[in-house]
């Protein structure tokens, strides 16, 4: 299983990023896929869901009505369009999926300041 994200950089607020998470190693589409972000010195936090077919999607409250989780499934990629972005949302950000374990990608660090 390897998970590779993509799309982070530095940001002004109120600005938007999508990232990106190719997945390969498993049978995406059989899988329901998961991102998650950690800013310096806290915990790790769970951001969005997306079932495997991509009709299921929920979120963080602190993410509701401005973050976006997708998938394309022919591509083996989900997504994570970021609108309305804040500085507290400056984190390193993850795609997870959980195959009987757990599996991350490497992150990609995001940076909203002006």
């Amino acid at each position: 299983v390897q998970l590779v994200e993509s799309g982070g950089g530095l940001v002004q607020p109120g600005g938007s990023l999508r990232l990106s998470c190719a997945a390969s190693g498993f049978t995406f589409s059989s899988y329901a896929m998961r991102w998650y972000r950690q800013a310096p010195g806290k915990q790790r936090e769970w951001v969005a869901f997306i079932g495997s077919d991509g009709r299921t999607t929920l979120y963080a409250d602190s993410v509701k009505g401005r973050f976006i989780i997708s998938r394309d499934n022919a591509k083996n990629t989900v997504y994570l369009q970021m609108n309305s972005l804040k500085p507290e949302d400056t984190a390193v950000y993850y795609c997870n999926t959980t195959i009987g374990a757990n599996y991350w990608g490497q992150g990609t660090q995001v940076t909203v300041s002006s």
